[in-house]
């Protein structure tokens, strides 16, 4: 299972909608707007880094509101 935290920025006045649209897409474990440089956290999981690859771009990407995103894949060192 690979994981990986999503940070997103989102156009004024969207954010609380961006991470509610996010949280109910199918391998986000967690959504929630924040303060500081990005507007919403995910956490999100898949099975391989292609289909964690295609749930960000395919999925995430395409929720309304969305100006950027940057995927932080987790490691277990």
């Amino acid at each position: 299972m690979v994981q990986a935290y999503v940070l997103i920025q989102s156009e004024v006045g969207k954010a609380a909608l961006v991470a509610d649209a996010i949280g109910k897409i199918a391998g986000v474990t967690m959504a929630e707007d924040v303060t500081g440089p990005y507007d919403v956290i995910a956490r999100v999981e898949a099975r391989t880094v292609d289909e964690l690859g295609k749930l960000v771009i395919a999925k995430i990407q395409d929720v309304p509101g969305i100006t950027r995103t940057l995927t932080c894949t987790v490691v277990h060192v």
